[in-house]
This record gives C-alpha cells, structure tokens and sequence, in this order.
C-alpha cells in the first residue's frame, strides 16, 4: 500500500534513516505525519475522508487533543501513534497504534499493513494519556529511583540484582542514566498531571536531572 509522510519536524519516534521514511511517495492511501506540528499539519490534509488512513505522531497526549471527542462516540481514519523510544535511547521496533471507540476497522487494516510492512511490530489501543509502555514500567523506574534515595542498596547492587535476578539486559538505574533522567521526569509527570497516581509522581533524581537541564539551557 503506498503512502505519503508529512514530516514536520522533531519526531521522537524517527531521528535517523528507517526503511519506512525511505518508502514513501509522494501521495498515497495512507498519510503519516511526523514531528510535533500534528495539529496544524492535519488541518491541511486536503479530502481527508478518501484517505485509508490518517497516522499522527503522538508523545504523551491523547489522540483525541486533534479530533476532538464526543459522547463516547468518537473514531474517524486518523489514528494515533507512538513508537516507543526511552528518552535519548535507540527507537524500539515496536509501534503502539491509537484507536478511538469508533475507528472504522478499515483504517486500522490499512495502517497495519503500512506499519507491518515496514518491519514494525504493532499494538493496538485505545486512547488514552500516555502510552501502554510507559504506563506500565515507569512506576517501575520510580520505584528503583525512590529506592536509591532511602538507601535500600547502591545503584550498582540494584542493577545487579534486577538482572540477575529477573533476567533484564541492563538494570534500571543504568538504562535511565543512560538515556536521559530529565526524559523520564517529563514522561511521568505529564502522566501524573494527567492521572493523579503516586507510582507516577516523577522520583526526585528525575527532577534534579531536569532542573540541571534547564540551567544549563538544554
């Protein structure tokens, strides 16, 4: 299925080169849109009800901030989505696709069949704040950052004992010091914004990292 890819600048999901940016036409059945300038770039999608599938690149927002929602009833061919990435790491090869309640299952074939083709694989959801990823393992990542503060063991001991113990690749300390802590405070705190849960208020270490950030003007 051929498709065409607005990019607007900053993708999170797509810094560098990928098979799916050097697949596209010049117009196709399906329209992506890159970056962070969905909104205006949606707008000015010309016969957008012909078009098999609209994709957005989402962050943390809900899909329905460029839709709009009503009543429950919501759903129209523009989805959502996300590649998941964690802060400054190597995108993963896992797209999580945002639906709306009444989402013609025809837009959802045909973004699969974009997404899949390029080598993706694809989870589907409804649209909610944040992400199935980040709500699921960020209180994770809290809960090893809190208990680094109270002294439960060092950083090192911690991400010893996760991978041996459960079998992760890199412990949590070390994967969040190396893709970025002020990434992580900006995730969990637009979820905590968004749900008021305490697994999501972001851990102090990620809230001095990005302070840190901020005074030195990145």
């Amino acid at each position: 299925m051929n498709y065409m890819i607005i990019d607007t600048g900053s993708s999170h999901s797509f810094p560098n080169r990928h098979s799916l940016l050097d697949g596209k036409s010049a117009d196709g059945e399906v329209i992506i849109v890159l970056g962070t300038g969905q909104a205006e770039a949606l707008e000015k999608i010309q016969g957008r009800d012909a078009t098999a599938a609209i994709l957005i690149e989402l962050g943390t927002e809900s899909l329905g901030a460029y839709t709009g929602e009503s009543r429950g009833t919501e759903g129209s061919n523009v989805l959502g989505f996300a590649r998941f990435r964690l802060g400054d790491g190597e995108p993963s090869n896992l797209i999580e696709l945002v639906r709306q309640p009444n989402t013609p299952q025809a837009a959802i074939s045909a973004a699969r069949q974009v997404l899949e083709g390029a080598g993706f694989k694809v989870a589907v959801c409804f649209d909610f704040q944040g992400r199935i990823i980040d709500r699921l393992v960020r209180p994770y990542y809290n809960a090893a950052l809190r208990r680094l503060d109270e002294g439960l063991a060092s950083a090192d001991d911690m991400d010893l004992t996760l991978r041996l113990g459960l079998g992760y690749p890199e412990g949590p300390i070390a994967l969040l010091e190396r893709t970025g802590l002020e990434h992580h405070f900006d995730v969990t705190q637009d979820l905590f914004e968004a749900f008021g849960e305490a697994p999501y208020a972001p851990a102090r270490r990620a809230r001095v990292a990005k302070v840190r950030v901020q005074k030195r003007g990145g």
